[in-house]
């Protein structure tokens, strides 16, 4: 089943944009997942092409018709899960992209200006998303962040099945750190532990040190998930525990 990535957006050239290269783009060109980008401003129903207005109320900047977005969201909508990548949205999670990954694909709606009409989520099943607390020009970077995320996680895209098991987040903490030649570096050298060969050892320190790092760095995850977290937010672990029983 190909995975299927509808973006709605005043800037269809962007896309593919760096989902056409590396990764994404050989996944692409091989047929594991397409994209197709949509120009909101067609749905438009004045002669100027008009997608926006003032906002209600008053104040600065523009805000995205709802009745030009539901109209470009109608021509896609099929069943697929829509988006639309906004600073106001919930957060965009790992478990998040892997439940867009395991279904058919997804619709992706790209704000500007000062965002949605918000009668659009009251008449759609639109969830809005967001990629962090901050704000961008636009959805369309957010868009390719969610995509990308989504991709790498296809069946054969990534070299090696388990590449995207063990990383930051699958076990609800940041990954270990890593390290590779030379062995040693400006007067610094690869831990012992990890030239010893003691797989157990090797393991040990990874989860010690992929706790410690979760501490200091994200405070916030570590106390969500208690330090050491036996569960996968994101849905991989299980599932690798699973064929292993």
């Amino acid at each position: 089943m190909t995975f299927r990535a509808s973006v709605l957006t005043l800037y269809p050239d962007m896309f593919p944009g760096p989902l056409g290269l590396s990764l994404s783009g050989r996944a692409l060109s091989e047929g594991k997942w397409s994209l197709e980008a949509t120009n909101i401003r067609d749905f438009a129903i004045d002669k100027h092409r008009t997608v926006d207005d003032t906002p209600a109320g008053g104040g600065a900047g523009m805000v995205l018709r709802c009745d030009v977005l539901a109209a470009a969201l109608d021509s896609v909508a099929d069943g697929r899960p829509m988006l639309a990548m906004s600073p106001r949205g919930k957060p965009l999670t790992q478990g998040k992209v892997r439940e867009l990954v395991a279904g058919e694909g997804a619709i992706v709606l790209c704000g500007r200006f000062e965002g949605f009409d918000e009668r659009l989520f009251e008449a759609r099943a639109v969830e809005p998303v967001s990629i962090g607390d901050y704000v961008l020009s636009g959805g369309e970077l957010g868009a390719m962040v969610l995509l990308d995320a989504c991709v790498r996680l296809l069946p054969g895209v990534m070299g090696a099945p388990d590449s995207g098991v063990d990383e930051s987040f699958e076990t609800g903490l940041l990954e270990h750190p890593h390290y590779t030649r030379p062995q040693e570096w400006e007067g610094r050298t690869i831990p012992e532990v990890l030239r010893s060969g003691d797989h157990a050892k090797i393991a040990a320190w990874r989860k010690s040190r992929a706790i410690e790092d979760t501490r200091l760095r994200r405070p916030d995850l570590y106390e969500r998930h208690g330090g050491v977290s036996q569960a996968s937010p994101s849905g991989a672990r299980q599932r690798d525990e699973g064929k292993n029983k």
